[in-house]
């Protein structure tokens, strides 16, 4: 399996591990952390060489709750780190955004996939902007937006419906001529999910990897952690590890982390025991 992105061919073989790279002061883990350029830069650096196989650029926070940010002030903080780190880093540049101005200058920068965080709410204009453009995109769940996504919980089966709008995005996409192998799927933890529904996403994940279009888990850090652990945000380590590590077990071939190095470990430990042959003679 591969992710088409661009004249980048992205190979699934073993799960990528995708570093999440905010320029923003108020996302819900790391704000404030990167908006400087350069401290961007050298972290974007830092995460490939601890195995990051794409990096993850995002000028607004999705939290739940969070504010909007004028189209001129998330190209601000994007556009700089993107062009410096399509220069300095081999692996391919994902942009994280709702808006697809910004998709469309963040592309024009040097980023070669689209992450598409509207879910529900996605535009046309940027379906057409994926289409033209011959990026690969993150196609993810959501609901309504940050300020109003925990008021839109209610679901028939919340793997079922969250399935079904994104196998529609992803037939919505190709019918406008994206190849099918540029496509990637994310169910959106965390985006217009209660704790429990996240619970259940993950417990059923493999509901959502058994189509043909790789599946992106992006559980780092998030807020259910921390609900059934009774930790804060920056104690979530060991449980997004465990997270991974089952997204892995079910069929992910993406996952969306903060903690690179660590996730890069965890990712290739679980790959070797799925990968291990049973041994002979055994009673």
């Amino acid at each position: 399996m591969i992710l088409r992105c661009r004249d980048i061919e992205l190979s699934l073989d073993f799960v990528a591990v995708m570093g999440v790279l905010n320029v923003t002061p108020d996302s819900f883990s790391d704000g404030g952390l990167w908006l400087d350029p350069d401290a961007a830069i050298a972290h974007g650096a830092a995460m490939v060489a601890d195995g990051a196989a794409i990096v993850d650029v995002g000028g607004e926070s999705t939290r739940p709750g969070a504010s909007p940010v004028a189209e001129e002030e998330e190209l601000r903080r994007v556009l700089p780190v993107i062009e410096r780190l399509a220069d300095e880093i081999p692996a391919p540049i994902s942009i994280d955004t709702r808006h697809p101005p910004t998709a469309r200058a963040a592309l024009a920068a040097g980023a070669s996939i689209v992450n598409d965080t509207a879910g529900e709410a996605t535009s046309p204009d940027m379906d057409r902007l994926i289409a033209n453009s011959g990026c690969g995109v993150i196609a993810m769940h959501s609901r309504g937006s940050p300020g109003t996504m925990l008021t839109m919980t209610a679901y028939s089966d919340v793997v079922r419906d969250v399935t079904g709008f994104l196998l529609e995005r992803a037939e919505r996409l190709e019918s406008l001529g994206v190849k099918h192998d540029s496509i990637a799927l994310d169910p959106g933890f965390g985006f217009a999910k209660n704790a429990e529904q996240n619970l259940e996403l993950l417990a059923r994940l493999d509901e959502v990897t058994r189509f043909d279009y790789p599946v992106v888990a992006g559980t780092s850090r998030k807020s259910f952690i921390g609900k059934v652990l009774d930790v804060e945000t920056g104690d979530r380590a060991e449980g997004t590890l465990a997270t991974v590590v089952w997204a892995v077990a079910k069929g992910a071939r993406i996952v969306r982390v903060h903690d690179v190095r660590a996730a890069v470990r965890a990712v290739r430990m679980t790959e070797a025991i799925q990968s291990a042959s049973p041994r002979k003679g055994r009673p």
